[in-house]
């Protein structure tokens, strides 16, 4: 696609999510294919979404694997992956990004080396709330390790880790190195092998042409603080990824941009869309606004046509930084409008709120459009792709 493309096809976004503002369609969705999944949780006033998001994709694997539906503790993961980010920060002297921010892959790692531990035994919420609030951690924690990276002594001393695993165990308590479930005991790491998580049972996917298909790199945002790779798939092999998955049983941990239009307070997903509302301070309401800023439009019955999506967009839109890493969601299943347009039901981590309690609802064209990566099983791959990625 040319620049003079791009720029059209830019302006007429523009116009047309002016227009679904004003016309404000009645959006009806028939369920296609919906995969388990577990309650929906609330990250409220905390930038922890790939937590929660890949929480909740392995909640469903265990759901498909075991039977067991499981509640596990984000806060445990949080914990330990600013323990081993801010080691990484002071061993780099502070080039590396230190904020509340991370990736699907730190989860399978924390999980990994760390192993897991359900929410019922280690909540997290060490300081006096109920919910996540965690701007004050999150500002003690840079001011530490920006401390101790500056090293004034000029020779790190034996004691700041140990002084950083104080923090944390004050803002979210001291985890247990033992706890017991259903009559059991188990450690972080034995919960981890009942449960049967493999970190290498899971595949990083992506979709841009900066790199060379069918090989990985590793994906150039800031919250990629670990230096993860993905395999890197054209647009429609990604998708085909991505339906597959979903009709043979699996779910998907989705990373997005949410700052768009159309990523709406209703629940809703599509190029191009209306405003956006949130609870006053909360992850929601910096990436779709507030409700008082919301407006009332009049219903009506036809839907705006999208936008059709090439690689080229996609590669605009990342390389001009209109697509970034905001958030980490959960994808579950497909659906279809009154009009056949298909979409991905997609679980969130701002509690039950908008139209359908919790759900987005994002269509094929968003999902093309502003997927920076998905993580999937490695058996959810359709086989010539597997074969094309050297998977087994």
């Amino acid at each position: 696609m040319n620049f003079k493309t791009i720029i059209s096809a830019a302006v007429l976004a523009m116009i047309s999510a002016s227009t679904f503002a004003q016309d404000a369609p009645q959006y009806n969705f028939t369920t296609v294919k919906e995969n388990p999944v577990t309650s929906i949780k609330n990250q409220y006033r905390s930038g922890t979404c790939w937590c929660y998001s890949a929480l909740s994709f392995i909640e469903s694997e265990i759901l498909r694997t075991k039977g067991i539906e499981t509640d596990l503790s984000e806060m445990f993961v949080v914990g330990r992956s600013y323990h081993d980010r801010a080691v990484k920060y002071v061993r780099l002297d502070g080039h590396l990004n230190f904020a509340a921010g991370s990736s699907f892959g730190d989860v399978l790692h924390v999980i990994d080396d760390y192993g897991i531990i359900p929410q019922s035994v280690y909540s997290g919420f060490n300081y006096g709330t109920e919910m996540p609030e965690q701007n004050e951690l999150d500002a003690v924690l840079k001011g530490y390790v920006d401390a101790a990276r500056r090293n004034p002594n000029k020779k790190l001393t034996t004691a700041w880790v140990n002084g950083l695993d104080g923090i944390l165990d004050a803002y979210f308590g001291e985890a247990p190195e033992t706890f017991t479930v259903d009559g059991v005991e188990y450690t972080p790491e034995s919960y981890r092998d009942f449960l049967g998580i493999n970190y290498d049972d899971y595949v990083n996917i992506t979709s841009f042409t900066h790199h060379p298909f069918y090989e990985p790199f590793i994906i150039e945002v800031c919250d990629n603080w670990r230096w993860d790779s993905a395999y890197n798939l054209p647009m429609d092999e990604m998708m085909e990824v991505m339906y597959n998955a979903i009709d043979k049983g699996y779910t998907i941990a989705w990373g997005s941009d949410v700052s768009e239009a159309g990523f709406t307070r209703d629940g809703l997903a599509v190029m191009p869309d209306v405003k956006a509302k949130a609870t006053a301070g909360s992850d929601q309401e910096r990436w779709v606004g507030k409700a008082a800023e919301a407006e009332k439009e009049e219903v009506k019955a036809e839907l705006p046509k999208e936008m059709t999506i090439t690689q080229e967009m996609r590669q605009e839109g990342y390389d001009r930084k209109t697509t970034t890493d905001d958030h980490g969601m959960h994808i579950y299943g497909t659906a279809v409008d009154q009009n056949g347009t298909k979409y991905f039901l997609v679980k969130n981590s701002w509690g039950v709120t908008g139209k359908y309690d919790g759900i987005w609802y994002a269509s094929d064209a968003f999902v093309r459009y502003k997927t920076l990566n998905i993580v999937v099983h490695k058996d959810a791959l359709p086989k010539h792709i597997a074969k094309k990625l050297g998977i087994k």
